[in-house]
């Protein structure tokens, strides 16, 4: 049974009893649900599972610059349930409710039991504003948790996007397969058009034998899947830890997909680095993790602006660095000038070319 009460936690051994006045507070401003799943891999509450889904006091500690709707998406809903951010494609939000709530969610204020589903109505008047603007090629189906609908609603919601013809991607966003594994229906989502899963997973620990099952049932469906994943501190905000979760996605044919800096929301300070610190832990990984087990570190800029790559720069004043930290001049078109600036001896790890003895690098990685 999903734990929703801190009562439950303290009886499930997640929260000391003397904690549990304090958390009562953070739970009547934001939702708490801990699912059979996610409970069972928790070994203490500040352990990396523990700390995504368990409550703390810090959550009532706002900041200055934290907002009630971090990433703006208020001044772009076009009509209530539905964001168009972008010209050629819109989130969709049926509901509001998800199996698990994240400390760190970005849309904290409004996800959870009290949170607001779209009626009929509603929900075919944003069927009907994508209907009427062939601009729109993608449905970005999140909110609240997609899959937490009903295989039927699911369905039927699926069915009506794959019916509109200017459409040519239906995505859903979802951390079920992880969270909820025995919820999974890959029935739910066969269309016609391309139907895009992407999972949000933080930790190769929320990859159980369950949750594994539940991706290869999806794989197997012929879905593609790409995964998301936030950058956050004390779970997952070093490279060793992000290299065996992009290692353990792709093995299960899952691409990485976005590595997202921690938004503005309130409360969550304590899970929010530097941007300096993500670009280090990219940059770590770029020589040693094959290049399809990769993402783009991104930030929503705070306020509604858009989502913007901020990995590390490679390229300055015609000097690029290699993946081991070696500087390289280059000319204008790109190929290597006279007066190279330092090497770096892991690039030795090149072919020699038989007839001329220079290193070339091996661009497949």
């Amino acid at each position: 049974m999903t734990l929703r009460r801190i009562q439950d936690l303290v009886a499930a051994g997640l929260v000391e009893p003397e904690r549990a006045a304090a958390l009562e507070r953070v739970a009547s401003r934001y939702a708490v649900a801990v699912t059979p799943a996610m409970a069972a891999l928790v070994e203490s509450p500040g352990d990396p599972i523990g700390r995504q889904f368990v409550p703390s006091e810090g959550e009532l500690a706002i900041t200055p610059e934290e907002r009630l709707d971090p990433i703006g998406d208020a001044a772009h809903e076009a009509v209530p349930g539905l964001v168009h951010r972008y010209p050629d494609r819109v989130l969709l939000k049926p509901h509001h409710a998800c199996a698990v709530y994240c400390r760190f969610c970005f849309r904290r204020e409004q996800v959870g039991p009290g949170g607001a589903a779209l009626d009929a109505r509603s929900l075919e008047r944003a069927l009907d504003y994508i209907r009427a603007r062939p601009a729109i090629w993608e449905v970005i189906l999140s909110g609240g948790d997609p899959l937490l609908l009903s295989p039927r609603r699911l369905k039927a919601l699926i069915g009506k996007l794959d019916e509109i013809p200017h459409l040519g991607s239906i995505r859903i966003h979802t951390r079920v397969p992880v969270v909820a594994p025995e919820r999974v229906s890959a029935a739910a989502l066969a269309a016609e058009k391309a139907v895009w899963v992407v999972l949000h997973v933080n930790h190769a620990r929320e990859l159980s034998e369950e949750a594994r099952r539940a991706i290869g049932k999806l794989v197997r469906a012929g879905i593609p899947l790409l995964a998301q994943t936030v950058l956050l501190k004390g779970v997952n905000d070093d490279p060793d830890t992000l290299e065996a979760l992009f290692r353990a996605l792709v093995a299960l044919r899952v691409k990485p997909y976005y590595l997202h800096h921690p938004d503005l929301a309130p409360g969550t300070a304590s899970f929010r680095g530097t941007i300096e610190a993500g670009q280090a832990a990219m940059r770590a990984l770029r020589g040693r993790l094959s290049g399809i087990a990769q993402p783009t570190y991104v930030l929503d800029i705070p306020g509604g602006y858009g989502k913007v790559p901020v990995g590390p720069v490679y390229l300055a004043d015609g000097i690029v660095e290699d993946p081991w930290g070696g500087k390289h001049s280059l000319n204008p078109e790109g190929a290597s000038s006279s007066g190279c600036g330092t090497s770096s001896a892991r690039a030795s790890t090149g072919t020699k070319d038989a007839a001329t003895g220079a290193t070339r690098s091996r661009r497949s990685r």
